[in-house]
């Protein structure tokens, strides 16, 4: 039996659609991902070509950006950076947004410790605040800080909608993987022209 086919036989991949009012989740772009010399580099280009459409379209659309970044902070002594040391570059100028693609002022920036963008930061309760009840997942990389912070969308209660163009991982195996995974279980996974559709829908901005 095809994969997919015994995954929908056992009840898994139902679609949950989104909902009424959304956010646009920029998780974790940065240097490090696109930066030959940087031992993070994942050649993840196009994915972030996709995250810049998508944040100049959320922006017309009146969409909010929330960005988050790496803290590294070496005292800390963290079991996460003990299981992954490179995350250290995070502590330099290779943790720093890329030329083009960056918060603008007014815009917030969400600053984690850990793999997910929810995990000790106060971002549910601002996405209630401003009325969101759909996340909007974009970033690097896919079976990391993407996958952890879609899980804890959906544990929160959000939709999770992962954008599998704006999402790029160091290699298409595990980016592959932890897209059906999602899919199938605490996600939807849609493509770039899916989110820009919806957003025109809901706005009227083409």
């Amino acid at each position: 039996m095809d994969l997919t086919d015994d995954y929908s036989a056992a009840g898994f991949g139902v679609r949950l659609g989104a909902g009424r009012s959304t956010a646009l989740l920029v998780v974790d772009v940065c240097r490090a991902y696109l930066e030959p010399t940087s031992p993070l580099y994942a050649g993840v280009e196009a994915a972030c070509a996709s995250v810049a459409r998508l944040v100049h379209a959320a922006r017309a659309a009146g969409v909010p950006v929330v960005w988050t970044r790496v803290r590294y902070d070496p005292d800390a002594g963290l079991v996460f950076h003990r299981k992954v040391p490179s995350l250290s570059v995070f502590g330099g100028e290779l943790g720093d947004f890329p030329s083009g693609v960056a918060p603008e002022p007014g815009e917030q920036v969400v600053v984690k410790d850990h793999a997910s963008a929810f995990f000790g930061t106060t971002l549910a309760a601002d996405l209630r605040t401003a009325g969101v009840d759909t996340v909007v997942v974009t970033g690097f990389s896919t079976s990391g800080c993407v996958r952890a912070s879609a899980l804890d969308a959906l544990q929160h209660d959000f939709v999770p909608l992962v954008v599998r163009d704006a999402c790029g991982d160091r290699d298409p195996r595990p980016h592959e993987a932890a897209l059906f995974d999602l899919d199938q279980k605490y996600a939807d996974v849609v493509g770039e022209d899916e989110v820009l559709a919806l957003w025109a829908a809901q706005t009227g901005v083409a």
